[in-house]
């Protein structure tokens, strides 16, 4: 279970090349389940074009939203979009931008199934069979009217009996196929002429703004991570200390045989003064309502931790005050 939490915490990284792999993965997933699974039509009338557009249309919303649950950024940029603005003001732009970068990569998987869909054109035949113009085949021609409308929606059953010697299944069938590709191939050609001229004409426009948005959203993703990773440290530290204190006649002999290596870290608190239940919420409450601003010399930032952590302890230091002198970058 630990080994299969690692690779999951391994694939929801920062790293670019990690998350496009994964929407790759789900992409061939996606042309894999298509080709495995086994469609048949109802050849009826009314349920032909629900099931045709159901299997076009319906798998590619669930591999849209697995696309998005896979994607670590989708939930930092609802997190980023939700919090409230505290010390550090939020920025549209970059939460636009990672909006786009994640519906960019949830929808690889969804095209790559409607293509395939389309390039088969299974799905298609069932859906419009019933919508063909009789009178271009002649072995509908001779047939009264709802005859002829239940032979058409009964074209893609081949092993039906009304259709295993008639002439002209096969002819609306390669019909319907080719309009299938002919719609197939046109949207992947304009798939790929549209990337190709988003790919040409970046770089002939200013790319400053663009650096400095994927740079704060990259800083976002990694500030999250790196903030779960100490939390996860200091309660590691917070609960070792807890038990130390319940076992305390164990506190001694456990000191000598386990943190003999480890002194030096002891004489460093861990905890930075942080020794109760209410002060850890305190300070969780802090990170969510008012994330420090972002300059690493502010001046008010300690002053404004401890008021947060010890308001007691705050010998008449005014946080609103000082608060609205600095401001984030």
């Amino acid at each position: 279970m630990d080994r299969f939490k690692m690779i999951f915490q391994y694939f929801q990284s920062n790293s670019e090349s990690v998350t496009n792999g994964i929407c790759a993965i789900l992409a061939l997933a996606s042309v894999k389940i298509y080709n495995i699974l086994d469609f048949n039509c109802p050849c009826l009338p009314m349920y032909n074009m629900i099931y045709g557009m159901g299997i076009m249309f319906v798998p590619p919303v669930a591999l849209f939203l697995c696309g998005l649950i896979v994607n670590r950024q989708s939930v930092i940029m609802i997190e980023e979009w939700k919090r409230p603005t505290g010390r550090r003001k939020k920025d549209l732009a970059i939460v636009k931008y990672m909006c786009s970068s994640v519906i960019q990569r949830a929808m690889i998987a969804p095209v790559v199934w409607i293509l395939t869909t389309l390039l088969d054109g299974k799905c298609f035949v069932c859906a419009f069979s019933g919508s063909v113009d009789s009178d271009k085949f002649p072995g509908f021609a001779n047939n009264t009217s709802p005859e002829m409308q239940l032979l058409l929606y009964r074209v893609p059953c081949k092993e039906d009996e009304l259709m295993r010697n008639n002439t002209s299944r096969k002819a609306v069938s390669r019909y319907l196929k080719c309009w299938s590709q002919a719609i197939g191939w046109s949207i992947l050609l304009f798939l790929i002429v549209l990337a190709f001229l988003a790919r040409t004409l970046k770089p002939c426009f200013d790319q400053t703004a663009f650096l400095q948005t994927r740079y704060w959203s990259n800083y976002i993703d990694i500030e999250q991570k790196i903030f779960d990773e100490t939390c996860c440290e200091h309660a590691r530290d917070f609960a070792h200390k807890c038990i130390l204190h319940f076992f305390e006649s164990m506190h001694n002999e456990m000191k000598i045989g386990h943190f003999n290596t480890k002194k030096k870290e002891d004489e460093e608190d861990h905890l930075h003064g942080i020794t109760d239940h209410e002060q850890v919420n305190n300070l969780l409450k802090s990170w969510y309502q008012s994330k420090p601003p972002l300059c690493v010399n502010h001046p008010t930032l300690r002053h404004h931790v401890k008021a947060k952590l010890f308001p007691e302890k705050n010998h008449g230091y005014d946080m609103e005050d000082n608060t609205d002198k600095h401001t984030d970058v």
